[in-house]
């Protein structure tokens, strides 16, 4: 058997479930964060790469997965815009709380436009620097800002004020106080 054709099916066996729960969300659906990694497979294994490791594929499948999703996106900006995507996860018992933040976040999420969404989820979700996620939209440093703005924007005005994070000075925290810290991007 190939190299490819061993990475493939281990980053499908080890890796598959993480796929999914990332291209779900970029896209809030779950028949269509299927398709977005199953198109996103084909387009990267379909020509000869050189991916001989199952981190490197899937760091290449990721990124084939925000492509296939933007460019799903170009195609039918009108329709998706407008589309309320909402899934209701299988309740366990004594997790009502979690899954009512759950449902918020994704009804949150829904209400994004779809450019939002993908630097949202590319920002906090997948943690890419801001001029990163510019040039994999296609867009400038300062409108992915100005994207990030209006859907934080926006998802205050769907899940409440949330806390403003202010960093402690280790020096000055009385003993005790939580302390927020923020990586530098």
């Amino acid at each position: 058997m190939a190299t490819w054709q061993c990475v493939l099916e281990d980053l499908v066996r080890e890796r598959r479930a993480a796929l999914v729960g990332y291209a779900y969300l970029l896209t809030g659906d779950a028949g269509q964060a299927e398709d977005v990694v199953h198109e996103a497979l084909v387009r990267t294994f379909s020509r000869p790469r050189g991916l001989d490791d199952v981190r490197a594929a899937e760091w290449y499948v990721r990124k084939a997965m925000a492509n296939v999703f933007l460019n799903g996106l170009r195609k039918r900006r009108g329709f998706l815009a407008r589309q309320h995507l909402v899934v209701t996860p299988d309740a366990a018992p004594g997790c009502e709380a979690a899954v009512a933040d759950e449902l918020a976040v994704q009804q949150a999420l829904a209400v994004l436009s779809n450019r939002e969404r993908a630097c949202v989820v590319l920002r906090y979700f997948d943690d890419q620097p801001l001029a990163e996620i510019g040039a994999q939209l296609g867009i400038s440093t300062g409108a992915v800002k100005r994207y990030l703005s209006d859907a934080i924007g926006k998802l205050r005005g769907v899940l409440g004020p949330m806390p403003d994070l202010v960093p402690v000075d280790h020096d000055t925290r009385q003993a005790g106080a939580p302390t927020v810290e923020r990586s530098p991007r």
